[in-house]
């Protein structure tokens, strides 16, 4: 259970950070499998499914309400190691991907699944080199809709490997809005404002349902597109993997004060995320 929920943190984190997959994360970790058919058979497997589900959630929560506010520090204060450290957990899961395809002929539609997700992913990383418009996220008939609406693609973008959620939020402009939201939240849960948790109620509710909706709806698409065409999705699964320590890239703060402190310290955090994805992930 400790296991998966460090495995939920990592996957926590990662859907933080613009740029970074939480999808991409489960695979380098050898859980997304698994983790897709938890959700796609709670019904008929509820015992089995949640005791993997509820040790990720934790572990995402922790992330949430915890990391976040020292990752955002990282970024801020050692933007390349920090970086580096993502991309080390990304690589450090493509050995375990490889294998699933070795020992079977490459097709041409598989180099187009791997070629069309890697052009994905990195098109979407330029396109969110901006920080998009503001969202309102004041209540209303109209915003409970689109939060709704917000939660089902956000819920898409984090079980799909290598696509980033938090980018696609910073693309609708929702990324910062709900980011100050959760902090405002967490600070009204400790002071105890019940006037703003009514208010952050209303933004996380409707934002939380579309989550739940989506996750469910996507999972069993993916798991349908598993079973009927494996080794493409597979195929597509490398590319975005491949494509994501060049999306972090785009997206990254290359400044730095000391050239070579940097480059030791980015160094020993590309190593550190290879060595935790590697004992993370399952044989």
């Amino acid at each position: 259970m400790i296991k998966n929920i460090l495995k939920g943190i990592v996957i926590g984190v990662a859907n933080i950070i613009p740029g970074v997959s939480g999808g991409t994360m489960a695979v380098s970790m050898g859980i997304y499998d698994k983790l897709i058919h938890a959700l796609t058979h709670i019904k008929s497997e509820f015992k089995k499914s949640m005791s993997l589900i509820i040790p990720i959630l934790i572990g995402a929560a922790i992330a949430l309400v915890g990391l976040s506010f020292v990752i955002s520090i990282m970024f801020e204060k050692y933007p390349i190691p920090t970086n580096l450290l993502f991309i080390g957990l990304i690589i450090g899961g493509l050995p375990a991907m490889t294998k699933k395809v070795k020992g079977n002929k490459v097709k041409i539609s598989h180099m187009i699944s791997a070629l069309v997700f890697f052009a994905m992913v990195v098109v979407m990383a330029m396109l969110g080199e901006g920080d998009g418009v503001a969202a309102d996220l004041s209540f209303s008939v109209i915003n409970v809709v689109k939060l709704f609406g917000i939660g089902v693609i956000a819920s898409a973008t984090m079980v799909i490997p290598g696509v980033s959620g938090s980018m696609m939020l910073m693309l609708l402009g929702y990324y910062y809005p709900i980011i100050d939201n959760i902090k405002a939240f967490i600070e009204a849960l400790v002071h105890f404002d019940v006037d703003a948790l009514i208010y952050g109620c209303g933004v996380f509710i409707p934002l939380g349902l579309g989550i739940v909706i989506g996750i469910v709806v996507i999972a069993k698409i993916i798991e349908w597109v598993f079973t009927k065409y494996s080794m493409i999705a597979y195929w597509a699964i490398i590319g975005l993997i491949i494509a994501s320590p060049i999306a972090i890239i785009l997206l990254s703060n290359f400044t730095y004060s000391n050239l070579w402190l940097t480059i030791a310290a980015s160094v020993v955090a590309f190593g550190a995320g290879f060595f935790v994805s590697t004992k993370l992930g399952e044989e």
